[in-house]
């Protein structure tokens, strides 16, 4: 049997078998993103989260995304559920099939072990009272916050998490680290 998990991301870009046996194909898609290509869900991109995990407390939650900074992993996203789904195809036909786990070579990781990557709605939480607005410009959007006597405007970024990233690690290098929670 081979066992295939599909990208859900949009890039089409498909992983190698995890196992191999005689059976009939069996294609098993994972809530979870398995390609190179930067995934396209409202998070903000590794390189940000690197930079702002260790300013910030981060409570797993349901629905939280997050990254092993493994090179044999490093590409895949992972969510936090209390459930796995996963759609069974076979003959034809296909299933969800509801489970508790799914088997994997990494049973458990250490949170220190991992880098969470916050959503927009997230981000825009962290900068509470600071937050003043999210606009769209021409080369992206643009997140301002109030800073000591001023305003400032992040750089144009391709989406909108990065930008809110970015107002949250200036407020941070401004040494106002009471603000983000």
């Amino acid at each position: 049997m081979t066992v295939t998990s599909l990208s859900l991301c949009g890039t089409g870009k498909q992983p190698a078998p995890l196992e191999t046996s005689s059976e009939p194909e069996l294609i098993m898609v994972h809530w979870h993103c398995f390609c190179s290509a930067r995934h396209t869900a409202p998070v903000i991109s590794r390189e940000l989260a690197q930079r702002l995990a260790p300013h910030v407390a981060w409570k797993p939650a349901n629905g939280d995304r997050f990254f092993i900074p493994r090179p044999e992993i490093a590409d895949s996203v992972f969510t936090v559920s209390d459930m796995v789904v996963e759609l069974i195809v076979a003959g034809g036909e296909s299933r969800f099939h509801f489970n508790g786990t799914v088997e994997w070579a990494l049973d458990s990781v250490e949170s220190d072990g991992v880098v969470w990557l916050p959503r927009e709605d997230q981000l825009r939480e962290m900068l509470g009272e600071y937050f003043l607005s999210l606009d769209s410009s021409a080369g992206g959007f643009v997140v301002t916050v109030s800073g000591p006597g001023k305003a400032y405007h992040t750089s144009a970024e391709l989406d909108a998490a990065d930008a809110y990233a970015r107002a949250a690690l200036y407020l941070l290098e401004m040494e106002q680290p009471s603000m983000i929670r």
